[in-house]
C-alpha cells in the first residue's frame, strides 16, 4: 500500500476515499463511503480509478461490521470492477486485488454478471519462496485480503509464514515504512502463531502515532484493531 509522495489528482482522490472508509469504520454506521467531490457515484473516470486502487477495502466497513453496504457503494464498486479488469500483462498483485474485489462483491450480494467471470483464484505460488522481506512487501500490497474468515491462497501462504511476516513488520517499523508496517500488522491480526514477544498491539499503536495521518495507513490499522478485538472466529 505504498503511495507516491507526489500529489496527483488520483492520489488525492485515493486519500479522500480512504478517509471516508476510515470514518465509516470508526463510526460503525451505514453511512455511504464513496462520498465527496472526487469519488461520486462512479460516473467519472477519476472516481472509478480511486475505487479501483482502494479495491475491496471500499466495502470493508460492511465486511467488518457485518452490515449491508450502502447501495451506492455496491454500485460504484461494480462499475470499477467492470471498468478496470486486469489486462493480460497485469501484475500478480493487480490480479489478486481484482479477485478480492469481485469476491467481496459476490459475498455482499452483487449481481452474478459482475462476479461470475472472475471467481477463480489467481495463482499464489510466486509468494511461497520469496525472502521474508519481499514477502512482507507483497502481503502489504495485498492487505485487503486480510479480513475475517478469509480463505484464499494468499492467506494460506501467509499462515505458513507468520514468523516471517512478524519479522517484516518489525523491519518496516524500524525503517519507518508506515504503509508496509500497517499492512503487515493487519495480516498479523488474522494469523495464528504470532510471537507474544512481538508486542503487536503496542506496535500497532506506535505505527498509528507515527504514520496514522496517512488515511491508508489508518485504514489498515483500524482493520487490525477490529480483528484483534475479536472479529476472528
Amino acid at each position: 500500500m505504498e503511495q507516491p509522495s507526489t500529489s496527483t489528482p488520483l492520489t488525492d482522490a485515493v486519500r479522500e476515499l480512504a478517509t471516508h472508509v476510515v470514518s465509516a469504520l470508526t463510526r460503525g454506521d451505514h453511512t455511504r463511503v464513496s462520498a465527496g467531490p472526487a469519488v461520486t457515484t462512479g460516473d467519472d473516470d477519476l472516481g472509478l480509478a480511486a475505487v479501483r486502487v482502494v479495491g475491496a477495502d471500499v466495502l470493508l466497513p460492511s465486511v467488518l461490521h457485518r452490515t449491508p453496504p450502502a447501495p451506492v457503494d455496491l454500485a460504484v464498486c461494480e462499475k470499477a470492477v467492470l471498468a478496470y479488469p486486469p489486462g493480460p500483462d497485469a501484475s500478480a498483485t493487480s490480479r489478486w486485488g481484482h479477485w478480492a474485489m469481485t469476491r467481496t462483491l459476490r459475498d455482499l450480494g452483487a449481481p452474478a454478471a459482475v462476479t461470475s467471470t472472475d471467481d477463480a483464484e489467481p495463482p499464489a505460488t510466486w509468494l511461497e519462496d520469496l525472502p521474508w522481506q519481499a514477502l512482507t512487501h507483497q502481503l502489504a500490497l495485498l492487505a485487503a485480503l486480510a479480513v475475517p474468515r478469509a480463505d484464499s491462497a494468499v492467506a494460506r501462504v501467509a499462515a505458513r509464514r507468520t514468523v516471517d511476516v512478524a519479522r517484516g513488520f518489525v523491519r518496516a517499523v524500524r525503517r519507518r515504512g508506515w504503509p508496509q508496517a500497517a499492512g503487515a500488522g493487519r495480516w498479523l491480526a488474522v494469523l495464528d502463531g504470532v510471537p507474544d514477544t512481538l508486542g503487536l498491539d503496542a506496535g500497532l499503536e506506535f505505527v498509528a502515532h507515527m504514520g496514522g495521518d496517512d488515511p491508508r495507513v489508518a485504514l489498515h490499522l483500524h482493520a487490525a484493531r477490529h480483528l484483534r478485538a475479536g472479529a476472528r472466529p
